[in-house]
This record gives structure tokens, C-alpha cells and sequence, in this order.
């Protein structure tokens, strides 16, 4: 009785030239064997008239019949993992050491980023504030030798021509204790202007701080005057020392003499 293997027909078709560094592919088609009454003749025709597949077009092995009388040839060249022909992508995992210490280390650097952003404006905060109040300061000293430098004019320029304009314009320079006394012997002292027939005019020579902040200055002035009266009516020259203390108003932000004295 003819074996299983002697029952097959295995044909083999022809395929084209493989492509280089690929495996030549072979397509196995199993046939019963022809039976008594038909010749090989009619197998050949039947053949003939299927259609034959390219085996690099179909890809893997086909196998035409039934699996379980097909013996499967493996190709030693061919290797068991079906992804080979396909292009390989390769995944390169980092270590486990910086896959742990990644977020750490990203959030180690923002919190190193932000330390060194609130230090740097702190600084600048700092810096800041110092070189206002530095401005401010100044800025003050400079009003003030001028509130004196013109303070110290008013006070020895004054004429009968003006004289209640000229003290006027003294008064509205003045607070504290240097306008209370003032104020005190504004009428004598515009007496004795009209009387006398005075004529004051001063200049400044050289005025300067002793101190002073944004709130309290204490300045020297020397002033020069030429001063007519009865007594000298081509007038004769004065000169004067005054020290003036000024203090700045807190509500209209001028300087003001809250003490005059003469100094020599």
C-alpha cells in the first residue's frame, strides 16, 4: 500500500532572482498523485492553467493544499523572528539611575532658578531703595542752600519804597521760633525802615551746608549789602555772616527758617 509521501505530488515553481541579502523564497504546492484512470499529461495542464504567484511579491512561504500533507522545509539562512525583513528600531533606555533622578534633578534646577531670581530682585530691590533715598536726599540738601541763599537775600533787602511787601515776603519764609519773633517786632522794624528812609540790597557771596538731610538743613551764608539811609545816602557796604536752620513743610514740601542768627 502506497505511503502518505508517495500519495503527494510536490512540484516546485520556479521563482525570479531573489534580492541581494534576502533569502531566495520557494512556493510548495502539494497535489494528489494522478489516479489510475488519468495520465500526467492532465496533470501538467491543470497545472498550466493555475495561476503562479511571485514569492517576493507574496512574501512568506505559501503553502497551496492541505497543511497537513505538506511537509515544510525550514531555510537555514532564515531566522525565526518574522519582524527580520522589516526595518529594525532599536530603543535605547537610559539608565535606571537617570530615568529616578530625572525629575529630580529638573525640579532641584527651577528650584535653584527661582532662589537666584528672587535674590537677584531682592538685590536690585535693595540697591534701589538705597540710590532713591540717596537722590532724595541730595535733591533735598540742594533745595535748602537755595532756600537759604534767598532767604538770606530777603532778609537784608528791604526798602521804604516796599517795605510792607518786603516783610511780607520775610514772614512767608519763616516758622518756628525765627517767625514768632519776627512777628513780634514787624511793626518796629518797619518804623524804623520808613523813618530812616532805607535802602537795603544784598547779594550772596558764598553760601554752604553745615548738614542737612530730607527734613532739616543748617547753612552758613555770607551776603553783601549796600545800604542807604538818612545818615548815608550814597549808601555804604555791609557785610554779613548769617546761619540760618531750615526745616522742610510737610505739606507744601518748601524749606522754611525756623532760626536766623548773625554770626559775625
Amino acid at each position: 500500500m502506497p505511503t502518505r509521501r508517495e500519495r503527494t505530488l510536490r512540484v516546485i515553481k520556479g521563482a525570479k532572482a531573489g534580492v541581494p541579502g534576502r533569502p531566495v523564497r520557494r512556493r510548495i504546492v502539494s497535489r494528489p498523485a494522478p489516479t489510475a484512470g488519468g495520465g500526467i499529461e492532465e496533470v501538467l495542464e491543470r497545472l498550466d492553467r493555475e495561476p503562479v504567484e511571485d514569492p517576493l511579491e507574496a512574501g512568506d512561504l505559501t503553502v497551496v493544499g492541505d497543511p497537513a500533507e505538506v511537509e515544510d522545509t525550514p531555510d537555514p539562512d532564515e531566522d525565526a523572528s518574522p519582524s527580520d525583513d522589516r526595518d529594525a528600531t532599536v530603543t535605547v533606555a537610559p539608565p535606571a539611575g537617570d530615568r529616578a533622578s530625572g525629575p529630580g534633578r529638573r525640579r532641584a534646577l527651577i528650584v535653584a532658578l527661582v532662589l537666584l531670581l528672587a535674590a537677584a530682585l531682592a538685590g536690585a530691590g535693595v540697591y534701589g531703595h538705597r540710590w532713591y533715598v540717596a537722590r532724595a536726599t541730595e535733591q533735598a540738601r540742594q533745595d535748602a542752600l537755595a532756600a537759604a541763599r534767598q532767604a538770606s537775600v530777603n532778609f537784608v533787602s528791604v526798602s521804604a519804597a516796599s517795605v510792607d511787601r518786603d516783610l511780607q515776603r520775610i514772614t512767608a519764609g519763616a516758622t518756628g521760633e525765627f517767625r514768632d519773633e519776627f512777628t513780634r517786632g514787624q511793626a518796629q522794624v518797619r518804623t524804623a525802615v520808613v523813618e530812616n528812609k532805607v535802602d537795603s540790597e544784598g547779594t550772596v557771596l558764598r553760601a554752604g551746608l553745615v548738614s542737612g538731610d530730607r527734613r532739616r538743613a543748617v547753612a552758613l551764608v555770607a551776603v553783601d549789602a549796600t545800604v542807604k539811609n538818612v545818615k548815608a545816602p550814597q549808601g555804604r557796604p555791609s557785610h554779613y555772616r548769617i546761619q540760618l536752620d531750615l526745616v522742610r513743610d510737610d505739606d507744601s514740601g518748601d524749606w522754611l527758617v525756623a532760626k536766623l542768627q548773625f554770626v559775625g
